[in-house]
């Protein structure tokens, strides 16, 4: 089962009737270096772009409009049979009829990737990260303006996100039937275990029943880098003499707090003062060769050489070596993003299934596993994800009904429309033939279609690319593959989809108040309860009691 199709069953059983288009956008592998940026040396690595838009139409007259997007990135890692999901963003426009389907997508799609009978990648371990934030909004430019966008609060969200992730776990660990393993993890920082299990027990006023499969769910308060049953994405050392230090368990994700500490780690240096170089020990010249050198001196040598390297490395380290991961979680609670007030969270969700049957040798042979940079069927070029995301965020605003019915269209058609362009490309004019008594002749080469880039400042983002010293690291080897070509079969078959939704309308309980999940950090909201989870309001009369005051008694 493919993802869009997935998603759209997940919505089939929601109340109401509407109509729900869906485009599930997935770019093909590409090789990765900055997943574990201050590992050496670096684990092979894959990464895919993931983005998931849904729209609503409430009938066939009725104008669609964007209700929720996901943005995520999937990472492979071989060497450990290990996978990473990682919730970048999650967000609602605020513009959906009650209840809202961001609730029932966000299951849907963490079950596809969780579930080892339909994750498209090949491991057995998976690790789920994710940053709460609570956020206006994250995706949909202008839709905190909205009057019918209620974002959640910060403890809200939080609460939110374990009620997804128990729901997960729990009909993740209904399909295995034991076979595997489901770890849950959570902290917010400056919160201690009962400080935390308080404000979110009370967030929400739907809480899980305790007899229910994720009411039993099982989570642990604090980080999962100390626990030894599921594998780490990360490989250990080579050198078994060199424990691992924080950056072999930490893992380096684009606009993530945990990756702007770990740079700073990194680039924080014990300062000692000015200390005057090491004193040469003069070469001793005692060989018989013709520059006086034995092999004993040359062997002296290159275990210097190394060990000068191994003390640049760890120069480069900073003191990743010296924080222990109880440190840094502990020392995170002081960050600004995490301690200004806001409640903040990291959820981590592990799934680990016992390795497959080995076949025989005869059965190896016939079955060769695809290069996992093999672009598979429905798969994007990245470029072209990454351009229909800036095109949502930089170039469409939700502040309106009206501007979000006319964002939805322009991007819904952009996409379709980049699919179906099909242009071949021109290739290069053959260079002229030379007679060979005539000498070629210089040329002034021809100005190219290409335009100068204005000159800008990297992002600070990219700085632990220079981490090993001796400037940037050189770019990751090409991709075999080319970029895979998107079609109007491709788009038809992989990335749209619709479903018609006629279900009973759902029970009036007074008012309801929509939530808003931003970000996979967080926002999201509106209308009648939107994903992150829905907030209730009390229906039906209200008694107000008054406190009687007593009567002083008369002064005599």
């Amino acid at each position: 089962m493919s993802l869009r199709d997935k998603l759209l069953a997940a919505l089939a059983d929601l109340p109401g009737t509407r109509t729900f288009h869906l485009h599930a956008l997935t770019s093909a592998p590409r090789k990765h270096n900055g997943l574990f940026p201050y590992v050496h040396p670096r684990p092979r690595t894959y990464i895919q772009d993931v983005f998931i838009l849904l729209s609503e139409q409430a009938s066939p007259d009725s104008p669609r409009v964007l209700v929720t997007a996901i943005e995520a990135s999937v990472y492979s890692i071989p060497s450990t049979s290990c996978g990473v999901l990682y919730i970048s963003k999650v967000d609602s426009s605020g513009h959906a009829s009650a209840p809202s389907p961001t609730a029932a997508l966000v299951r849907a799609f963490l079950t596809y990737y969780a579930d080892p009978a339909t994750r498209p990648i090949a491991v057995r371990h998976l690790w789920v990260q994710l940053f709460a934030r609570a956020q206006g909004q994250y995706l949909f430019p202008n839709s905190a303006e909205y009057a019918g966008k209620r974002p959640l609060s910060d403890v809200k969200l939080c609460a939110w996100w374990k009620r997804i992730f128990s729901e997960v776990a729990a009909d993740v660990d209904a399909r295995l039937k034991g076979s595997g393993k489901i770890r849950l993890y959570y902290i917010l920082p400056g919160y201690s275990e009962l400080e935390a299990a308080h404000s979110l027990g009370h967030a929400l006023s739907r809480a899980l029943p305790a007899e229910s499969p994720a009411g039993a769910v099982q989570w642990e308060y604090g980080h999962p880098y100390s626990q030894t049953d599921i594998p780490v994405p990360c490989p250990r050392p080579q050198d078994a003499q060199e424990p691992p230090h924080l950056g072999y368990v930490i893992p380096w994700f684009d606009d993530d707090p945990k990756s702007r500490f770990i740079d700073e780690i990194a680039h924080t240096t014990n300062s000692e003062g000015v200390r005057s170089p090491k004193r040469k020990r003069p070469r001793a010249l005692t060989g018989s060769g013709p520059h006086g050198e034995t092999r004993q001196v040359k062997e002296r040598d290159q275990d210097e050489d190394k060990e000068k390297e191994k003390n640049d490395r760890r120069h480069a380290e900073g003191e990743l070596a010296e924080v222990s991961p109880d440190e840094f979680w502990e020392r995170m609670s002081f960050r600004q993003e995490c301690g200004a007030g806001a409640v903040t969270g990291f959820f981590t969700m592990a799934i680990s299934t016992p390795a497959p049957v080995e076949a025989s040798a005869n059965d190896k042979e016939k079955a060769t596993p695809p290069s996992p940079l093999a672009p598979q069927p429905g798969q994007l070029a990245h470029r072209l994800v990454r351009r229909i995301v800036a095109t949502l965020m930089n170039h469409h605003e939700f502040s309106t009904h009206e501007r979000a019915v006319r964002a939805t269209e322009t991007l819904e058609s952009a996409i379709k429309g980049l699919c179906e362009d099909n242009a071949p490309v021109l290739p290069a004019p053959a260079p002229e033939q030379q007679s060979e008594d005539k000498p070629a002749r210089p040329r002034t080469p021809e100005p190219g279609p290409a335009t100068l880039d204005v000159p800008h400042t990297p992002p600070p983002r990219q700085s632990h690319l220079s981490a090993s010293g001796g400037g940037a690291l050189p770019e990751v080897s090409p991709n075999p593959f080319p970029e895979p070509v998107a079609s109007l079969e491709t788009y038809t078959s992989y990335i749209y989809g619709s479903i018609d939704v006629r279900n009973a309308p759902l029970a009036p309980r007074g008012g309801v108040a929509e939530a808003n999940c931003g970000g996979a950090s967080g926002a999201e909201g509106a209308r009648g309860g939107s994903g992150q989870g829905a907030a209730s309001g009390a229906g039906g009369p209200v008694t107000v009691l008054q406190v009687r005051k007593k009567r002083k008694p008369a002064a005599p």
